[in-house]
């Protein structure tokens, strides 16, 4: 791993790799920059822990955190393959920082054997949006975060002939993995290993095994939704983490089923929302919205290609 040190970072910034210890302080950042662009904090303390956790288990996977003039986080970032993601504290915007992580970003990129970077920036966040555009990104793909009201138990219709559906138990995590990246297969840039796949999904502390229903025809598993509680959030809303149902049984009603279920379990939780991101990729909107989801907002993929050497 390179020293992210030696980089040029503004005067009076420390520098150093991030690991899970500093899981707690890179969520009280990352949660400090989304309430200043959305209102609330929609990134749970699990998530960045997979995040950490995954740099320390894989050889093309770095990260950074770099602390103010007084010890605070001030900004983080990882590289992963071809994706990186950025925060930069609220409080520490202006200075430079945004600028020095892009460009420990790209090297870090090429020295892992990188082609190219993408990275995704809230459509809120004009200022991150137009230093990449100024470095040579151009938009890729489009993401929206889509809700649902719960005001009342939503109404779950019958399965289709043939169709059992169950919640999610103990000794479903290979078939739920294969099912998932069979589907993602489809536009996800790579295939996930299980043990990466888990660490984001069954394998976090936020899983939630009542609300994550799968639909079954006779023994066969044809279609999913995972589903996470991430009640330490504000809004203390239900999060749909994976949606997924096999092409053979696609237009049946199986995703649509999966879903309703997955928010009566919320509701009946006490969550009066629900939300989940899909991207264009997927061609997935008309389907949530079709349900009744309705887009709270969107972000923007921008990528690059990367000059190696």
């Amino acid at each position: 791993m390179a020293d992210p040190s030696a980089g040029a970072w503004p005067a009076g910034y420390r520098v150093r790799p991030a690991t899970t210890a500093d899981t707690d302080a890179v969520h009280r950042l990352a949660g400090a920059g989304e309430r200043a662009l959305h209102g609330l904090a929609t990134t749970d303390a699990d998530r960045i822990a997979a995040d950490l956790g995954m740099a320390g288990d894989a050889a093309a996977c770095d990260t950074v955190l770099v602390t103010g003039p007084a010890g605070d986080p001030a900004a983080w970032g990882w590289v992963r393959g071809r994706r990186a993601t950025v925060h930069v504290h609220p409080g520490h915007r202006g200075r430079g920082l945004g600028t020095a992580l892009l460009a420990w970003s790209e090297a870090r990129a090429r020295e892992l054997g990188g082609d190219r970077l993408a990275q995704t920036i809230s459509d809120s966040d004009l200022a991150a949006a137009a230093l990449l555009r100024s470095a040579g990104y151009v938009r890729v793909v489009t993401e929206w975060l889509l809700e649902m009201p719960l005001p009342g138990e939503p109404v779950v219709p019958e399965p289709p002939a043939g169709i059992t559906v169950r919640a999610f138990r103990a000794g479903d995590e290979e078939a739920a993995y294969r099912l998932t990246e069979d589907a993602f297969d489809e536009w996800q840039q790579r295939r996930k290993p299980y043990a990466e796949w888990a660490r984001l999904t069954v394998g976090r502390t936020t899983f939630a095994p009542s609300a994550s229903p799968l639909a079954f025809e006779g023994d066969r598993l044809v279609g999913a939704v995972l589903s996470l509680d991430t009640g330490d959030l504000d809004g203390g809303e239900g999060y749909v983490e994976r949606v997924a149902v096999r092409r053979d049984q696609r237009n049946r009603g199986i995703a649509r089923l999966l879903l309703r279920e997955a928010f009566r379990a919320f509701y009946l939780q006490g969550k009066r929302s629900c939300v989940l991101w899909t991207h264009s990729d997927t061609g997935a909107l008309a389907l949530y919205e079709r349900i009744g989801m309705t887009v709270r907002r969107s972000s923007t993929v921008y990528g690059k290609a990367l000059v190696v050497g």
